[in-house]
């Protein structure tokens, strides 16, 4: 990478309030997913489910991003940016507002059905603010501005988790698993009802907060980068850009890669149980410990942001992503076969691998697509379906308990180190064609 390239601004002074304005839409919806990993394993606590049936949660989460991603890019097309934002933030806080009556019908389906809703709003915020803060600037440094805004997603990351563990996790009921499968229905039902209380609780309060940037966003004057051509030509757009090698190869990794993530971050609570209840620990004991393990992995991934987006001012994008992959296989392997602490070191430090990943794919793949972008982004937002697919796969896999005698939590890490291996592939490709 040039030196003018490195010396150029990453935002001009004019949009640093925009700028500032849209960045905190990344830590929002940040942490919308990852206050959600950990209710997998509450879910299946509170409604005695599987781990199976818990994955749903994640289901119904990245279920939204893919259903609503190109009706927002037509809508973004249509009208802009900024309306495509407001009419983000106004389904989030309907989706979050929609646990309290989920939480009345003692139901787990309806919470499924809130969960849904509230990322649709989220399909319509990322398919709007990434390419929005793409067109905030010089192309030649779109990739960077990208990655710095997206550093502030794992700080809302790590809020989510925060609150996920102390005013979730930690006050359910301390009664285990299988003690809940002793309970008469009535003695149930109270157990669930006080549960589901503490559960809803934190999302009715990021309604209220999502309120209040939806009252800044709309009030604020925006920029209206990219958004002269208001034509809606869906067909020829989608065979316009899906012609395109490097975006077609990034939507296939960015699928894996979003698997990936959602998998070490859903599933660390269940390989962090399994390794402190075999220490001696009591079951709710070992799930905080894990949510604290994930908690210190969220850091890692924030701060290993910020290193990464400085590297990139001096190393090909798609080269960095190729290294971070291939040491993300590595620790996989590490997760996989140490049966030991070792293992959970393993399983954290994927994270500091994972950060650059996510914005770099969305950058390399939207690289010179100009108007086009707002249908690009849709179907790069379309691939975190992969959170989706991949989470029940290898929650079928933790059900089976045993595999090959091993624990089957470690071997079910085989499905992220697949997805890793895909973007390895990606990585190696876009930095031989010298995307930036």
């Amino acid at each position: 990478m040039d030196n003018t390239t490195a010396k150029k601004p990453v935002i001009g002074k004019s949009l640093l309030l925009p700028f500032i304005l849209i960045t905190a839409c990344f830590a929002l919806w940040g942490f919308a997913n990852d206050i959600t990993n950990p209710m997998v394993k509450a879910f299946s606590k509170i409604f005695r489910m599987s781990v199976t049936e818990g994955a749903l949660v994640q289901v119904a989460f990245y279920g939204g991003y893919f259903a609503m991603a190109f009706p927002a890019a037509v809508f973004i097309r249509k009208y802009s940016y900024k309306s495509g934002v407001l009419l983000g933030l106004g389904m989030y806080a309907l989706g979050a507002f929609l646990f309290y009556p989920a939480m009345k019908t003692g139901n787990y389906y309806p919470f499924l059905a809130a969960y849904f809703i509230m990322t649709c709003g989220l399909s319509f915020l990322e398919t709007s603010c990434n390419p929005y803060i793409l067109s905030m600037g010089p192309e030649e440094t779109a990739t960077r501005r990208l990655n710095f805004a997206q550093a502030f997603n794992p700080i809302g990351s790590l809020v989510g988790m925060y609150v996920a563990m102390n005013f979730i996790q930690s006050r359910l009921h301390p009664m285990d698993t299988a003690e809940r499968a002793l309970l008469s229905d009535a003695e149930f039902e109270a157990v669930r009802d006080a549960d589901l209380a503490v559960l809803v609780a934190p999302y009715l309060l990021i309604g209220v907060v999502i309120l209040v940037m939806f009252i800044l966003v709309g009030v604020v004057r925006m920029p209206k980068n990219n958004d002269k051509n208001h034509n809606v030509d869906f067909f020829r757009t989608l065979k316009r850009i899906f012609s395109i090698h490097n975006y077609r190869e990034g939507v296939i990794a960015q699928f894996f890669y979003v698997g990936a993530q959602i998998m070490c971050w859903t599933f660390i609570v269940q390989y962090g149980t399994r390794l402190f209840m075999g220490m001696g620990m009591e079951e709710q004991a070992a799930e905080v410990l894990s949510q604290k393990y994930n908690i210190a992995a969220m850091a890692i991934f924030c701060c290993s942001r910020f290193i990464c987006t400085f590297l990139l001012k001096y190393i090909n994008p798609g080269r960095l992503l190729k290294i971070l992959a291939v040491a993300a296989c590595i620790f996989t392997l590490g997760t996989i076969f140490l049966q030991n602490i070792w293992g959970m070191y393993s399983l954290v430090a994927i994270s500091a691998c994972m950060s650059l990943m996510f914005p770099t794919i969305y950058g390399i793949a939207l690289h010179g697509m100009g108007d086009d972008a707002k249908f690009g982004a849709a179907g790069l937002i379309m691939a975190i379906l992969g959170g989706s697919v991949m989470p029940p796969v290898q929650a079928a896999i933790i059900d089976m308990g045993t595999v090959l005698g091993m624990p089957a939590v470690n071997v079910s890490f085989v499905m992220p180190l697949i997805c890793f291996i895909v973007v390895i592939i990606y990585g190696h490709r876009s930095a031989a064609r010298g995307q930036a």
